[in-house]
C-alpha cells in the first residue's frame, strides 16, 4: 500500500519497483482526494501494474488523520468519486478493499449501502475483510485479530450482489477453509498466513489444482531459485535483511527451522551481507526438508 501523496511528491520509481516475476501485481493506493488518487493511479498504470486497489480498510491512526482507510466507509460517495476519477485516467481495473463495518456502524445494511454505492460508480470487484474496524480504542494490530470474523455477512453480499466479484479476506489459515469459502464467494485473499508460512502457498496450489498433477518444488529449490533475484536486488542497492525477513517461515515445523531463522536474523542485517548468509542458513536445514 502506498499513499497517493507519496507517489505524487516522492520517489515513485522506487516506491513502485517490482520484479517481472510478480505479475499479475496490484497496487493499493491510500487517499481520499479524487484528483490525487487519479494521478497516483495514472503513475501506477504507467509503471506496469495490473490492478489498482483503493484502501478502505486500514484502521491506523496515521491513516485516519489523512482521511483514508477504514474511516472512508462512512463516506461512500467520496470513495465513489475517487473510483470514477481513477477509472477515467487509465484502463486498468480499479477494485476496493473494505471492512464489513466501522465502530458502531456495523450493520449489514451499512455494508450494503457502501457496496451498492461502489457498484453504481462502476466498481466490479470488492475485497472484504470480514471484520469491523474499531477506530477508537483498538490498535491496528488488534484490529487484525480482535473484532470477530463474520464470514456469513460476506456470503450474503455475494447473494445480494451476484454481478459483483466478491473476494473474502481475514483469518484464513488452511486449504480446507479456502475451499469452503469458495463455495460462497468468488475469491479468497490470503495475507498473514502466507507471510508467516510461505509454504502454505504451495500446499494451497496442490489442493486447488489437485487434478492437474502439478509438481511441487522442494524448499531448497525455492531458495536456489531466489538467489539470482537476490543478487540483482543487492546490486541495485537493496539490503539482504529486507528480502530474507519474508523467508523466515519457509521451513516452519521442520528440523533445522529454528537454526535457519536464527542465522538469518543475526546475520542478514550486517554490513555487506550477501547470498552467502542465505546459503549458510540453508546448510542448517537437512536436505530431506
Amino acid at each position: 500500500m502506498v499513499t497517493a501523496a507519496a507517489l505524487i511528491h516522492g520517489d515513485a520509481a522506487k516506491l513502485l519497483a517490482f520484479d517481472a516475476a510478480e505479475h499479475p501485481v496490484a497496487l493499493q493506493v491510500g487517499g481520499s482526494d479524487p484528483t490525487m488518487m487519479a494521478e497516483a493511479a495514472r503513475i501506477a498504470a504507467a509503471a506496469g501494474y495490473d490492478e489498482i486497489n483503493i484502501n478502505v480498510g486500514c484502521p491506523s491512526d496515521r491513516v485516519q488523520s489523512g482521511q483514508f482507510g477504514a474511516c472512508l466507509m462512512s463516506n461512500p460517495d467520496l470513495v465513489a468519486r475517487c473510483f470514477e476519477k481513477m477509472s477515467s485516467v487509465m484502463d486498468l481495473p480499479v477494485t476496493v478493499k473494505t471492512r464489513i463495518g466501522i465502530d458502531d456502524q456495523d450493520s449489514y445494511e451499512f455494508l450494503v449501502q457502501f457496496v451498492e454505492t461502489m457498484q453504481t460508480a462502476g466498481c466490479k470487484s470488492v475485497i472484504v475483510h470480514a471484520r469491523i474496524a474499531i477506530l477508537q480504542g483498538l490498535s491496528p494490530k488488534d484490529n487484525r485479530t480482535v473484532p470477530p470474523l463474520d464470514y456469513e455477512r460476506v456470503y450474503s453480499l455475494k447473494r445480494d450482489f451476484p454481478d459483483l466479484e466478491i473476494v473474502l479476506n481475514g483469518g484464513i489459515s488452511n486449504s480446507n477453509q479456502v475451499l469452503g469459502h469458495l463455495q460462497h464467494v468468488d475469491g479468497v485473499m490470503i495475507g498473514r498466513q502466507a507471510y508467516h508460512e510461505p509454504w502454505f502457498l504451495v500446499e494451497l496450489e496442490q489442493t486447488l489444482f489437485a487434478g492437474e498433477n502439478r509438481q511441487a518444488p522442494e524448499r531448497h529449490e525455492i531458495i536456489e531459485l531466489m538467489i539470482p533475484y537476490i543478487e540483482r536486488e543487492l546490486s541495485a542497492g537493496a539490503q539482504l535483511k529486507h528480502i530474507t525477513r519474508h523467508m523466515l517461515g519457509l521451513f516452519g515445523g521442520l528440523p533445522g527451522a529454528r537454526a535457519w531463522r536464527r542465522h538469518l536474523s543475526e546475520n542478514a542485517h550486517l554490513p555487506g551481507a550477501d547470498v552467502g548468509v542465505l546459503l549458510e542458513a540453508l546448510a542448517k536445514i537437512p536436505k530431506a526438508a
